[in-house]
């Protein structure tokens, strides 16, 4: 997908573009009033204040025919420099503007672009004429507060995206429509994975059965590496003090991306945001000698933390979720061998899973930034050199991020690049000297002096949440046998004559172990199997009366209409290979 905001020359183009809806805008909505419209990795938007009128999909249509038109006009788009007393007086009419040309310095030359009855602030670059704007499409709308802030008024954000040609905007709404079929929000409520509920609360997910289910069998199969790694699991809770988090340095570099504090009998509390402090007292409530590190202390673990609502996205983007969490304390000698075996453990999940498109990146801090991290140049050196060697010494390549690192240390994060969309970050390894000191954890040396251990923060899948999204859009919803909700539908042909049959093949696979549904309702065959296919059960028995009679099963994988008639054994055999192999069929 191609990244709007990068490529100079769909810059510029996009850039011009969000000025001639705004023009078309102002054309249809007189009373409309503009805060800002930039260039971002998807195309462009423009916020909008048209006070109690409110946008539908019938209206991008209109304000596409008012853009069509502006474009033929073939204004020219002029640049113009005045001052800030001047941009005051032009634009005295419109709060939004006055509010941005206020915050300018005095004495700053500002600069405005007008094409036609049409007049906005704006730095630039632009085409020159109207006519240049000609390939574009309004994709979606949505609310935005002003600002970003939700104690400001709601305005309304409309997104668009243009190309230099026809050809190349078409490719790319194909690419769009794609990415809507792939929408785990879509493909969830198809599956029955999860819903949402403003009642319950905005990035409050719930799990249904299906989705449950799904998750738990991550879960396990997760735990299950894990454990052959040593490492310990355990169950903290998803609150803690104020004072925890002063400790571990989070309230000051963390606490506006939390939720507000809870004063109970008191004492201050939050909803966690991350599970290192706890950990940190779980190692801490024991004495420990070298020989018992590392240790490896895992958890699924729930936590909260505060999202605009505008980022909110289905189970990708939420205010709660559970990391696939790991802290792994140890020696400084131990830290090349230990960080190995997390990216081994990463690299084999994903060989496992089918996840093939992915790259590392070293996220390192920005030495200028005197606030955000923990001040010790010395262990920052230290620490990002050790990180450094280790891959060179792995022989993996990656790319440096600076300025990219957690407040207390870089770290190893694997970008994945998914069927659509931009990539983000899956995985990921991060390397603490900073926090061991703040709780004052130790562990007797061989020499029986005291040494504080260095701790490895590592996380797999990320959030099984993300992760489960990721999956989802991955797949398009054909989830590998083994994590299916519904490996088996059994679907007889005739009730009447194909049901005992039927049930006799639904009992030998439910014996059998298989999450297996028989489909006895009175319906026609074809609305049986147009359901089937929406769900995406991988695999679909049709019985009917040659099967009854020739003691066979007849089956169709999900997505293909090839039907394959085997024996029940033979069946079975195909299953269990299918789960062993964790075998993906994606479409």
């Amino acid at each position: 997908m191609v990244n709007f905001k990068e490529d100079e020359k769909l810059n510029v183009l996009n850039h011009s573009c969000a000025h001639l809806l705004a023009q078309a805008v102002k054309h249809l909505y007189p009373q409309a009033k503009f805060w800002v419209g930039p260039v971002v990795e998807e195309g462009f938007y423009y916020d909008i204040d048209l006070g109690d009128e409110k946008i539908t999909d019938e209206d991008l249509a209109k304000i596409e025919k008012e853009m069509k038109k502006c474009s033929k006009s073939a204004k020219n788009i002029v640049r113009r420099e005045i001052s800030k007393e001047e941009a005051l007086d032009m634009f005295k009419d419109d709060e939004y503007k006055i509010d941005l040309i206020e915050r300018m310095e005095d004495g700053t030359t500002i600069s405005c672009y007008t094409q036609g009855d049409f007049t906005d602030l704006c730095r630039g670059p632009h085409m020159s004429n109207t006519k240049e704007v000609k390939y574009f499409k309004l994709t979606k709308f949505s609310g935005a507060y002003y600002k970003g802030d939700a104690n400001n008024k709601m305005l309304q954000r409309i997104y668009g995206v243009c190309f230099p040609t026809e050809e190349e905007l078409n490719e790319h709404l194909k690419e769009l429509e794609e990415m809507k079929m792939r929408d785990h929000r879509k493909i969830g409520k198809d599956l029955e994975i999860f819903m949402v509920s403003d009642l319950v609360g905005k990035g409050l997910p719930m799990y249904l059965p299906n989705g449950y289910l799904v998750w738990e069998l991550l879960e396990n199969y997760i735990k299950g590496k894990e454990r052959a790694l040593g490492y310990l699991h355990v169950l903290t809770p998803p609150i803690g003090n104020v004072e925890l988090y002063k400790t571990s340095g989070h309230w000051d570099h963390y606490k506006d991306n939390m939720f507000p504090k809870m004063e109970v009998e008191g004492e201050e509390f939050v909803l966690r945001p991350m599970n290192c402090p706890h950990h940190m007292m779980i190692y801490s409530n024991s004495v420990h000698s070298y020989r018992d590190l590392p240790i490896r202390i895992g958890e699924i673990a729930r936590d909260a933390r505060f999202e605009t609502s505008g980022s909110l996205k289905g189970i990708e983007r939420v205010r709660t979720f559970c990391q696939n969490d790991a802290h792994l304390f140890v020696t400084p000698e131990q830290i090349e061998s230990e960080f190995s075996s997390v990216v081994n453990l990463i690299l084999d999940v994903y060989k496992e899973l089918g996840i093939k498109d992915f790259r590392f990146e070293l996220s390192l801090r920005d030495p200028e930034d005197k606030v955000k991290y923990y001040p010790d140049d010395d262990m920052w050196n230290n620490a990002e050199t050790t990180l450094r060697n280790v891959l060179n010494d792995l022989g993996y390549d990656y790319v440096e991020k600076i300025g990219e690192a957690a407040f207390y240390g870089p770290k190893l994060d694997v970008q994945v690049k998914p069927a659509v969309g931009p990539e983000y970050t899956l995985s990921t390894c991060q390397l603490d000297f900073c926090l061991p000191m703040r709780f004052d954890l130790g562990y007797i040396d061989s020499d029986g002096s005291k040494k504080t251990p260095v701790v490895l923060h590592r996380a797999i899948f990320g959030s099984i949440d993300r992760f489960i999204a990721y999956y989802l859009e991955e797949t398009k919803g054909y989830l590998p046998v083994w994590l299916a909700p519904v490996q088996v539908q059994v679907v007889p042909v005739n009730i009447q004559y194909h049901e005992a049959y039927s049930n006799e093949v639904y009992n030998k696979l439910k014996e059998a172990g298989f999450r297996v549904e028989l489909d006895a309702r009175n319906e026609k065959l074809g609305y049986k199997l147009r359901e089937s296919v929406i769900r995406k059960i991988p695999y679909m028995l049709i019985l009917g009366q040659k099967e009854v009679d020739d003691n066979t099963v007849s089956y169709r994988r999900a997505g293909s209409e090839e039907t394959t008639t085997v024996s029940l054994d033979e069946f079975i055999k195909l299953i269990n290979d299918d789960i062993v192999s964790k075998k993906r069929y994606d479409k």
